[in-house]
Order: structure tokens, then C-alpha cells, then sequence
């Protein structure tokens, strides 16, 4: 089985890292989350944990 050439590998990993840089380019503005508003922060309570071993 021949082994790929040299040139092959690096037209490979130029297309892999061109898409990966344009897929997290695209997705970039559905990663960020707006910070919540200090009311609603406040409405929120977390149940206390009670551990019974």
C-alpha cells in the first residue's frame, strides 16, 4: 500500500483547520450568553442540601 505524499498531508491539514476555524467562527455569536439582570438573579432560590448519611 503506498504511503501519501508529503503534499497531501498538508492540503489535509490546511482544510481541516480552515473548516475548523470557520466553524467556530460561525458558531461564535450562539456561544456567548447574556449576563442575567440582577432581579432575576435574586428570584431564584437553591433547595438546601441536606446530606443523611
Amino acid at each position: 500500500m503506498p504511503q501519501m505524499a508529503p503534499m497531501s498531508w498538508l492540503i489535509l491539514f490546511t482544510l481541516f483547520s480552515f473548516s475548523l476555524i470557520l466553524f467556530t467562527m460561525l458558531n461564535y455569536p450562539f456561544m456567548l450568553q447574556s449576563n442575567p439582570s440582577q432581579n432575576s438573579s435574586s428570584s431564584l432560590t437553591l433547595p438546601s442540601l441536606n446530606w443523611k448519611w
